[in-house]
């Protein structure tokens, strides 16, 4: 527990030190919100809509911050460092192939977690948005997006060769699920073939369920999208853990 510990706190630093997580996983999402805050305000969703536009938006905001870190913060600072020859000298310490991925798994929960608690109190002070729904239910589906998403960059950072072929990955899976995720164009104004595509991304399934938590809209039918999430968590875990190099 202690080199876990001595660990995360110099991986933290380093990492906070690089900026670059710092800007696209915690400020770029508030940057994002208060565009929004500005352009919308408190304008309903649709006309009718109980909820505004802000409201519904704010699960696909907190996902800015978990695309960032686990599609690309993650797997290119573990590809660089095998790439940079640090992880050969890790292999002789007591830090295991485990420990490593947890600790850069770890780094990336705290950015997240601390874009989530910047958003929905400036989200509440300036634009009155509140969460209509449940919050346990939206912090276990948060949770579960987070974790499944994380898991993606495990497996590329415990594969890839080098910081190319990591950004490669990473930018190929990067790009798409943020664009046809839902974080970016609704789900809804996609072709039904292009929905049923797309939701084979964890991040597509995390959304709808973060959103119907948020709102406190039907859920529908949740076995779904939390086998979608579960399965993909268990084999890139799994692959990143088996798969890893240390150089």
């Amino acid at each position: 527990m202690r080199t876990f510990t001595k660990l995360l706190k110099t991986e933290l630093k380093l990492n906070i030190r690089n900026m670059n997580m710092v800007i696209f996983a915690v400020i770029m999402p508030v940057v994002v919100l208060a565009v929004l805050g500005i352009i919308y305000q408190s304008k309903p969703a649709f006309p009718g809509a109980e909820y505004t536009f802000l409201e519904q938006s704010m699960s696909a905001v907190c996902t800015i911050s978990i695309c960032a870190g686990g599609l690309m913060g993650l797997p290119i600072v573990v590809s660089e460092y095998r790439e940079r020859k640090i992880l050969k000298c890790f292999q002789v310490t007591p830090v295991s192939p485990v420990m490593l991925l947890v600790v850069e798994f770890t780094i990336y929960v705290l950015y997240a977690l601390a874009s989530m608690v910047l958003l929905f109190p400036a989200a509440a002070c300036f634009w009155g948005v509140a969460l209509r729904g449940s919050w346990p239910a939206f912090i276990g589906s948060w949770l579960l997006t987070l974790v499944s998403t994380l898991s993606i960059g495990m497996m590329v950072g415990g594969i890839a060769k080098d910081t190319k072929i990591a950004s490669v990955i990473a930018s190929v899976l990067y790009f798409p699920m943020l664009i046809f995720s839902g974080a970016t164009v609704p789900l809804e104004v996609m072709p039904g073939m292009m929905q049923k595509i797309v939701r084979l991304f964890p991040l597509t399934q995390g959304i709808q369920l973060m959103k119907s938590a948020s709102l406190g809209l039907p859920a529908g039918n949740l076995r779904q999208p939390v086998l979608v999430m579960v399965v993909v968590t268990i084999v890139c875990m799994g692959i990143a853990v088996k798969c890893f190099k240390w150089e």
